[in-house]
């Protein structure tokens, strides 16, 4: 089932800067999507364009078969949406905070409470429940900001930048939770960050943006695909011949250590099996692919060679 699309989606601001340029993608029920580019890319603005904050210039986009430009109240009752700087009210308490947004969506007071408790326990905020919302550090409010997107139990989540500021241990705390919405709850996570790494450890499809437009979307090893079909293979050694490293094409990297690009892993056995023939010791053996940061760079990097 579909539960975001985007269909040439665009925003221009009033002076003609062009935030989002035509993105198309669609998203489906229980995916983790990565939205990600540098700050400035034009993440944010998207989502304020699915979240009916922001009217499209152009194209369309739909949410739970809702258009947020025109059903914003509609819009909003399908999705919760965390932004990196939570805005709640100072004076109330964390259980408070959360009974009250309740309400905004019409849950009753008992229901709105029992929900509210069940997400401070989850996100580990039950000590805190009864503080004000003015004694949080910055990681309890983000944490709590993630608690009220979710206590209506929407259909879509929009995170932007969830574990900024959380503390390793609370940001692992966040992480299973997204991981659980999606596939027990079958939640959709529209997750927008810079941190590269961090979204290859969680997201299951990623979309590549860089200055509003999208370069490329689809699995890792979809993205893959589309900058290079080989991989890195490392192996740490010792007594290997000029003559092999030059048969084989491995170039040393380091004290012992020796690389080469192979197609396939299938290139393996046969290298190892020349390597030992040889009289060769190997003490390791790793296989290195693009990583997101790699795939990213190697887009951009064509975009501009496109550009020049």
């Amino acid at each position: 089932m579909e539960t975001v699309i985007l269909h040439h989606l665009s925003k221009t601001f009033p002076g003609g800067k062009e935030a989002v340029k035509s993105i198309s993608l669609s998203l489906h029920e229980g995916e983790v999507f990565g939205f990600l580019g540098p700050n400035g890319a034009g993440k944010t603005t998207t989502v304020k364009l699915l979240t009916g904050i922001l009217l499209p210039s152009g194209g369309s986009c739909r949410v739970m078969n809702t258009d947020p430009s025109r059903e914003p109240e509609k819009s909003h009752a399908l999705s919760g949406v965390v932004t990196e700087h939570a805005q709640m009210y100072d004076l109330l308490t964390g259980l408070q905070n959360l009974i009250f947004y309740a309400s905004v969506f019409g849950i009753p007071e008992e229901e709105g409470r029992a929900r509210a408790l069940f997400l401070l326990d989850r996100l580990e905020l039950s000590e805190a429940a009864d503080q004000k919302l003015s004694a949080y550090s910055t990681g309890m409010r983000q944490r709590l900001s993630l608690a009220r997107a979710l206590i209506h139990r929407p259909s879509v989540l929009f995170l932007d930048e969830p574990t900024s500021g959380l503390d390793p241990e609370s940001a692992l705390n966040v992480n299973r939770l997204i991981r659980s919405l999606a596939s027990e709850e079958r939640v959709t996570i529209f997750l927008c960050t810079h941190q590269l790494r961090y979204a290859q450890e969680i997201c299951t499809r990623y979309g590549l943006i860089d200055e509003g437009s999208l370069l490329a979307e689809g699995t890792l090893e979809e993205l893959r695909s589309r900058v290079s079909d080989a991989a890195t293979l490392r192996i740490r050694s010792a007594g290997i011949a000029p003559e092999v490293l030059s048969e084989l094409s491995l170039r040393q990297s380091g004290e012992g250590c020796f690389e080469t690009d192979i197609r396939s892993e299938e290139d393996i056995p046969g290298i190892v099996r020349r390597l030992v023939e040889a009289g060769s010791n190997i003490y390791g053996i790793e296989t290195e692919y693009p990583d997101l940061e790699d795939i990213y760079f190697s887009l951009t990097g064509k975009k501009k060679e496109g550009h020049s």
